[in-house]
């Protein structure tokens, strides 16, 4: 017997001792746990927000997010969407504290039937902390962390900003988080603009995304939306008639059709920079709003445009079609960019041509050189003489320069050199005017890939004047500094961004136009005026579109890049075509493509995006004399009916001080002759010899001249005559 008692004795101690033990050992597992709890200051939200990019109209191009979710207030969310998910996931949250006992208990003993943790028992508290600052995994040490955070929860905000901030959490399928982009996703509304069954419905998903989603099942949808109902009736948010309403009311959702795919360079070229000043995180995932500059409407013709203007083409090594293109149009008065294209937009292709293509220009650069000189007092009506022309290099080596067609017209004037963009002319005026000035021009208008100095540098003849240039430049910059010139001599630097604010509409950026003085009025619309000519009589007429414009083609060497860029007086545009392989010539299926093909594209884009725009003329400045009639062999003054053919005459524009005061000695001797033959004439009449015949001109044509062979005077047998010097 009191053997018995011993052992019942040494077990009772035992047990005691093992209490304690497992006591202590809870304790200290309780208190971990305790000290593991977060702080007040820890318990802050800040979720992954969707970042909009908007078109010029404000209407949205695209959407970035990391999760697609964007916030609402409370008041924001109709009070059927509040209570839908109240009534299904939690119908006791205004009474606990961040967890529910007996939702708890309920779940432990199906957990502990099940074997493993099947059901969690969470209460909105803990599922939003579960969300926001825990793991998914079924773990009870991840439930024990699930609870500290709820308590903590509860203790910094209230019942309304925990539904909240819980509605602007969670997960509704198909990349939506929140009700926001719920209701976008399943509704196209706003959370706000949500119907009882719509907000039923939603309140369903979060259980099953993949399974509850309309679009996924519609039946599985239904059947839970109408449970969420009946749920909010039993618990009395709704009465019964609204009840039976909502459950015979069809499911209607929108359709899945993918976004407009448009714009993909320029949206990329903002991302780019916005991501250079903020960083990636607050682009990708701060929910900003990004309204940029670009014409939607431009944008798809640009696109269009420049596909149908290509060839089929060939596809390279890396799978992309070669050539390619790219085209950027601008506001010259506020730098804005209207269209942006990078190339053909192939999935593979990610590289924006239109920005960081840096591309031969050929011809593309004269205008500078030609700026220069009219800074400098040449005058459209200066003569140059077009003619062979050789350098001997530092190298020893001989450089001929040659025009594109191998041919020379001789004494011509600044317009019709521009107009035909001849090199030697070019080179030579180049030459005069001094290339270190053409340089730093070229760098204010916007060019800003220049080489000044290195063994290989564009400090020379062959770079400035024919657009041989060590980096070369691109698109973008190429139609900047066009646009100098027809905002009458000042730039604005090009901007993609208007505005940027945060989701709360904090603004962080407001751009404003940026502008510096470059060039006098009167030159730049002098130029202009020179430009207009490439399209109407000159290398561009492929480019004409019925309206003031003005530009200049672009071949480089090999016919590696055509180029055109031009402007009317409210957008200049840039179009440029090559391989992106540059030792490659544009040669496909037999057909050279050049310049030429880029003035074509131009032309149809232009006429299509400017045709319901006033016709407008590019202003004139106070500082031109008009109206002046030159000689254009000479670049002299000249009259009418004074010698000289009306072929080689021609009213011209000068920068006031810069017109011609001299006349032309080709009219003067055309003055002499004219009087020579009114006397002879005269003379003869006098004399009685009536029969008389005025010559066909005072100046002879060059196959009128007597030959040692014709005799003066001898009648030829086609009833002509030759004239020298005014004598028969």
């Amino acid at each position: 017997m009191a053997k018995e008692r011993r052992r019942r004795r040494w077990v009772l101690y035992t047990f005691i001792f093992l209490f304690f033990v497992l006591f202590g050992a809870s304790l200290g597992a309780v208190g971990g746990y305790l000290k593991s709890a977060p702080t007040l200051d820890q318990v802050t939200f800040d979720p992954m927000l969707t970042t909009y990019i908007y078109d010029a109209d404000g209407e949205v191009l695209t959407r970035l997010w990391k999760q697609n979710r964007v916030p609402v207030t409370i008041n924001q969310i109709p009070a059927y969407m509040r209570h839908a998910i109240v009534s299904i996931e939690d119908h006791r949250f205004y009474q606990h504290h961040g967890f529910d006992v007996i939702r708890i208990g309920g779940a432990l003993v199906a957990d502990i039937k099940g074997g493993a943790i099947l059901e969690g028992g969470s209460t909105i508290t803990q599922q939003l902390a579960k969300n926001a600052f825990l793991t998914h995994d079924r773990k009870w040490s991840r439930k024990l962390q699930e609870l500290l955070w709820a308590i903590q929860i509860e203790r910094k905000y209230s019942k309304d900003e925990i539904l909240e901030k819980y509605l602007n959490e969670i997960y509704f399928g198909h990349g939506a988080y929140g009700v926001e982009a719920a209701a976008e996703t399943y509704f196209g509304k706003h959370v706000w603009e949500l119907s009882l069954p719509e907000a039923a419905l939603l309140a369903g998903v979060p259980k099953g995304p993949g399974y509850y989603s309309p679009f996924i099942d519609a039946a599985a949808a239904k059947r839970r939306r109408d449970a969420v109902l009946y749920r909010m009736f039993d618990l009395g948010y709704i009465t019964a008639a609204e009840y039976s309403e909502a459950k015979e009311t069809p499911i209607e959702v929108v359709s899945q059709k993918p976004r407009e795919k448009i714009a993909t360079y320029f949206i990329e070229y903002v991302i780019a920079e916005l991501i250079e000043r903020y960083g990636e995180e607050k682009v990708l995932a701060g929910g900003l709003r990004i309204y940029t500059t670009i014409d939607r409407e431009m944008q798809r013709r640009a696109e269009r445009l420049l596909l149908e203007g290509l060839p089929a083409g060939e596809t390279d090594g890396r799978g992309i079609t070669q050539p390619q293109g790219a085209i950027v149009t601008l506001d010259p008065h506020n730098g804005e960019i209207k269209a942006m294209v990078g190339g053909r937009g192939e999935e593979k292709d990610k590289f924006n041509r239109a920005v960081y293509a840096l591309r031969q220009p050929g011809s593309a650069m004269k205008p500078f050189v030609y700026t220069v000189a009219l800074e400098k007092g040449f005058t459209p009506a200066t003569v140059i003489v077009d003619e062979p022309l050789q350098y001997t290099l530092p190298s020893g080596q001989v450089w001929n320069v040659r025009n594109y067609h191998n041919d020379y017209q001789g004494p011509i004037t600044v317009r019709e050199a521009v107009e035909l963009s001849t090199n030697v002319v070019a080179v030579k005026v180049l030459e005069q005017v001094g290339i270190k000035d053409v340089m730093s021009l070229t760098k204010r208008m916007g060019i800003s890939s220049l080489v000044e100095s290195g063994s290989k540098n564009d400090v020379g003849l062959a770079p400035m004047a024919l657009g041989g240039l060590t980096k070369g430049v691109s698109p973008l910059e190429l139609a900047s500094a066009y646009g100098v010139l027809a905002n009458q001599g000042i730039r604005v630097e090009p901007i993609a961004i208007r505005k940027v604010t945060e989701a709360d509409g904090t603004v962080l950026e407001d751009n404003r136009p940026r502008k510096s003085v470059v060039l006098s009025e009167e030159v730049a619309y002098l130029m202009t005026d020179l430009l207009r000519g490439v399209i109407e009589r000159g290398t561009a007429k492929a480019a004409n579109i019925g309206r003031p414009a003005a530009g200049k083609t672009g071949t480089s060497q090999d016919y590696t890049n055509g180029w055109f860029v031009g402007y009317t007086p409210d957008l200049v545009t840039a179009v440029w075509l090559g391989n992106d392989n540059q030792s490659s010539q544009m040669v496909y299926k037999g057909v050279r493509y050049g310049s030429w093909n880029a003035a074509a594209i131009w032309g149809k884009y232009m006429k299509e995006i400017v045709a319901d725009q006033p016709v407008r003329n590019f202003p004139k400045p106070d500082g031109l004399v008009e109206g002046i009639l030159i000689d254009t062999e000479t670049g002299l003054l000249a009259k009418k009916d004074a010698g000289i053919p009306d072929s080689e005459l021609r009213y011209e524009a000068f920068i006031a001080g810069t017109e011609p005061t001299e006349l032309s000695p080709r009219m003067s001797k055309g003055l002499e002759r004219a009087k020579d033959f009114l006397k002879g004439l005269w003379d003869k009449v006098l004399n009685g010899e009536p029969d008389i015949r005025p010559p066909a001109s005072l100046d002879p044509p060059e196959s009128t001249v007597p030959s040692e062979t014709t005799p003066q005077g001898e009648e030829l047998p086609d009833g002509y005559y030759r004239y020298l010097d005014g004598d028969v």
